[in-house]
């Protein structure tokens, strides 16, 4: 950081470098996300896109191996802190990654977390995410309209323990509230990748001949149930398939009947606003705590909206 010449005195230079950059000084910050997906893939274009319409931004990337690659988070961040950021955008992949951002903390560095929050947690600037838990009443409210009384629904969970990832299945079960009486017959857990997504759904499918809908949490996980579907040899129109991310080909999956719905958050917006919300607070400014960034259902009728 610049320090104004007229200051003199080793109490005042203590106190300029603790203070917050000013608005003119460059800002350097470090944005680290989950794992190579696409949707994280937009939300790094879009940091870079912000860090080149501000010159006075320097942005270093990280992104781990898996969404559930801990250890490769905290050495990212360990990595940051040691090059000299001023502030961390993530996507946190695991609440337990919260002792690395509090020595980062403890080092004068801002944080703000993007997509995944870590409750109960103090230590961030704000939050630049999704409503989850109304975005997943989304879906459960056109499951709603598609379902009828004694059918049968299976669920693709992400990563559980993830609360945003969770939000979603809770959100969805909230939607579907008040509906028609439909049985939920399983809870498969995906890690969010599309191998496991296949494999879930199989074992969904093989215990229940008969199944009416399958919900997937993740857009990977979706993908892979619509393989599995084909695979079966069910036709589209015997099963319902709701997603979540509108991400990794869904959109695609909507366009030919494979996938009737899905939910679409905005990852250009949660990293643009998650990195200018970040610059913000560096440079001292206030900001909110939480940054929605919105959320859509994604049909046949407006899929055009998201191509």
């Amino acid at each position: 950081m610049k320090l104004r010449p007229i200051i003199v005195g080793a109490m005042a230079l203590a106190l300029a470098s603790a203070g917050p950059a000013l608005s003119a000084d460059p800002v350097k910050i470090g944005f680290i996300t989950k794992f190579p997906v696409e949707f994280y893939s937009t939300m790094e274009e879009a940091a870079k896109a912000y860090a080149t319409a501000h010159p006075d931004v320097e942005i270093i990337y990280g992104q781990g191996a898996s969404g559930t690659d801990i250890e490769g988070q905290i050495a990212l961040i360990e990595s940051m802190v040691t090059q000299g950021v001023q502030g961390i955008a993530i996507t946190p992949v695991d609440p337990t990654v919260a002792p690395a951002l509090d020595r980062a903390i403890e080092a004068g560095i801002k944080i703000v977390l993007m997509d995944n929050d870590i409750p109960d947690w103090m230590g961030k600037a704000a939050l630049a995410t999704t409503d989850n838990y109304n975005a997943g009443k989304l879906a459960g409210e056109y499951l709603k309209t598609v379902l009828k009384d004694g059918d049968t629904l299976g669920i693709l969970e992400g990563v559980p323990g993830v609360p945003a990832l969770d939000d979603r299945v809770t959100g969805m079960l909230k939607g579907l509230a008040g509906g028609p009486d439909v049985q939920i017959v399983g809870k498969n857990s995906t890690n969010c990748t599309q191998e496991l997504g296949v494999s879930a759904a199989e074992d969904l499918l093989t215990a229940n001949p008969d199944l009416k809908a399958i919900y997937a949490a993740c857009g990977p996980p979706a993908v892979g149930a619509s393989q599995a579907i084909e695979n079966a040899g069910i036709a589209n129109d015997a099963i319902v398939l709701v997603g979540f991310d509108a991400c990794c080909g869904e959109i695609d999956k909507i366009v030919s009947g494979q996938e009737d719905a899905t939910v679409a958050q905005y990852p250009a917006k949660m990293g643009e606003l998650g990195v200018d919300t970040l610059v913000r607070a560096i440079r001292g400014e206030t900001v909110e705590l939480l940054v929605d960034t919105g959320a859509g259902l994604v049909t046949a009728e407006n899929v055009a909206d998201f191509q």
